[in-house]
This record gives C-alpha cells, structure tokens and sequence, in this order.
C-alpha cells in the first residue's frame, strides 16, 4: 500500500506579511517558509502507520507545486520520514490549478490513499482535496480526524456535529485531515536530515492548465483601534461607547 501526502509550502506563522508591485505580489523576502501545519500532521500519521507493526504500507511519497525555491521544505519532510518526493514545476497560482496538477501526476502513477490538510495556513481555502478527488473520480472524505489500517481494513472517523462518524472505505481515496488525525508534528533527527540529501526528489513539468482565478490586489487588515479604558464604576460611559460608537447595542 503507497500513501501520498499533499504538501504545501507557506510562510512561518510569525512571518510579518508584506506586498509589491502595487499590492498585486507577496514580498517574499526574509520569509521562512514552512510545511503546512496540516499537511505536517497529514505526513506524520503516515510515518505513523508505515511505522506500526504488520504495516501494510510500504511507502510514503510527498508532492507539492512550486518553483526550486521549495525544495528545501521537501526535504525538510523527507527528513522527517517520507521516502520520496515529487515536485511538480510550477508557481501555485490557484486551489484549481494545485489540484489539476497533483492529479494529473496522479493519473499516471496511482496512490492507495491520498492524504491532505484541511486547508492551508496562508489562503485557508479547503477546496484541494476535494478537487483532487473529483479530477480522479475517486471517493473523498472531509473532517479526518482519525486514519487506521488493520491488514486490508481501512477505517476513517470523520468529525460531525454533535459526535462523530466511522467510515469504513476502499482505496484509493483521497482523506481531508483535520485536528486529531496526530498529536504533534515529527521533528527531524541529524540522521534524517542526512539521510534526506540522499533521498530521491523527482521534478516533473506541468501539464496544460489555466488557474481559473486571478489576483488584483492585496489588502492588509485595517489596524486595531487602541483600547480604551473605562472605570469600573463608570457603567453608564460604556453604555454610551457601546451603543453610540460601537453601535453593538440598540
């Protein structure tokens, strides 16, 4: 059994966000770029299983679209664990062109199971996995929160409102992984980041696809107003802010 994971690469949480030419471009100078924290959790539980005993998966591939200048994330990963990667040549200009390109490399070499965050730390659009699926016309499943593989049993939970829901499914398909599917991120040992300059990290060209989207401007959130301070004794103050300023009361 093969388990593909989806990586995207996206700036450090803490990184000041900054545009050019107009606000139509990101800034990416001085950004450290990282794995998708869902994407992160996604290829850890796939160590994770490949790693349990009487494992039926033998390998775990990574793939991302991006230019050279991510092959540091990927082997970054490939430190971490995977045993290969992918990278398909090409700036992610949009969700619809990401998975149109993951898919296409699918259609030539097929996964038993596909694994993608949720969504994104940078666009937050939750629509990849989903797209990836309908381009294989293969099942998906939204909401994992959990991944277990007992000899030819694959079961899923999938989070719902209220409780949850235990799939039992087929590869392949593709699994939308959320908070729970593992604890915590692996951290590289010495070992494996050695071990990763040796590992083999396939670049292949893109295939003919238009993104669907396009940006014109980029816009920073407006900044916070400063906080005000009112006396504790002082209700009748902030009633009036409330409804006169803030206009949140009638």
């Amino acid at each position: 059994m093969r388990i593909l994971v989806c990586l995207s690469n996206v700036p450090d949480t803490t990184t000041k966000v900054k545009f050019k030419d107009n606000n139509t471009a990101l800034d990416k100078a001085g950004i450290q770029w990282i794995i998708n924290p869902w994407d992160e959790l996604a290829l850890t539980r796939a160590l994770e299983l490949k790693e349990s005993p009487n494992s039926a998966v033998d390998k775990v591939t990574v793939m991302t679209v991006g230019l050279q200048d991510t092959e540091a994330t990927i082997r970054k990963a490939l430190a971490i664990g995977a045993d290969d990667a992918i990278r398909i040549n090409a700036e992610p200009s949009d969700a619809y062109f990401v998975a149109h390109q993951i898919a296409e490399v699918i259609k030539i070499d097929i996964y038993d199971i596909i694994l993608c965050g949720i969504e994104s730390s940078d666009y937050n659009g939750s629509t990849v996995g989903g797209m990836i699926s309908e381009f294989l016309s293969i099942p998906s499943v939204s909401a994992v929160s959990a991944l277990n593989i007992e000899g030819e049993d694959i079961t899923l939970n999938r989070e719902i409102d209220g409780g949850k829901e235990i799939i039992s499914i087929a590869p392949p398909f593709v699994a939308i992984v959320q908070k729970g599917i593992s604890i915590e991120p692996r951290i590289a040992s010495m070992r494996g980041i050695i071990m990763a300059k040796k590992k083999p990290l396939t670049v292949v060209q893109p295939a003919a696809g238009d993104a669907l989207t396009e940006v014109t401007e980029y816009e920073l959130p407006k900044p916070k107003a400063a906080c005000r301070m009112i006396e504790a004794d002082n209700v009748r103050e902030l009633i009036d802010l409330l409804k006169n300023e803030a206009k949140v009361l009638q």
